[in-house]
């Protein structure tokens, strides 16, 4: 089902399409009687990711920090 509210009823009846939108409903906002945008759930990742899984691939060096060259700067700067 299409639901379409303005954006004085979204404000108003913000959970009611909310849970709309949830249940599978195409809730579209309007104004001036133009659709304006579409509230669709946020689809979650099925899993969680794990940390840590690139532990050793890299070394951040001790001068990661250290100001930049002259000669790089002067190539940022082209």
């Amino acid at each position: 089902m299409t639901v379409e509210a303005n954006v004085h009823d979204a404000k108003t009846h913000l959970s009611r399409l909310l849970d709309q939108a949830l249940a599978g409903d195409d809730v579209i906002i309007m104004r001036s009687g133009r659709p304006l945008v579409r509230l669709v759930p946020v689809e979650l990742a099925q899993h969680r990711r794990e940390l840590g899984t690139a532990a050793g691939d890299f070394v951040v060096p001790q001068d990661f920090d250290a100001p930049l060259s002259d000669e790089i700067l002067a190539e940022f700067e082209r």
